[in-house]
């Protein structure tokens, strides 16, 4: 639960890292995302949540 715990902190520093160095392009991306139809940003999402558990897979040893 611990790792959990982490996991979710470190996407939190991540994104709040995001939103400090680049406020700009950060929300260009969210107006680009408004954009696109629900279903285009479901399979980014899709996508991205795919490569993240494999990167996970991966670093973790699998």
């Amino acid at each position: 639960m611990s790792d959990l715990w982490s996991a979710l902190c470190l996407v939190a520093v991540v994104e709040g890292l995001f939103l400090f160095a680049a406020p700009g392009a950060w929300k260009r991306a969210v107006e680009q995302m408004l954009s696109m139809p629900d279903e285009h940003v479901r399979r980014i999402g899709g996508i991205v949540l795919a490569l993240g558990l494999v990167s996970l897979w991966l670093v973790r040893g699998g």
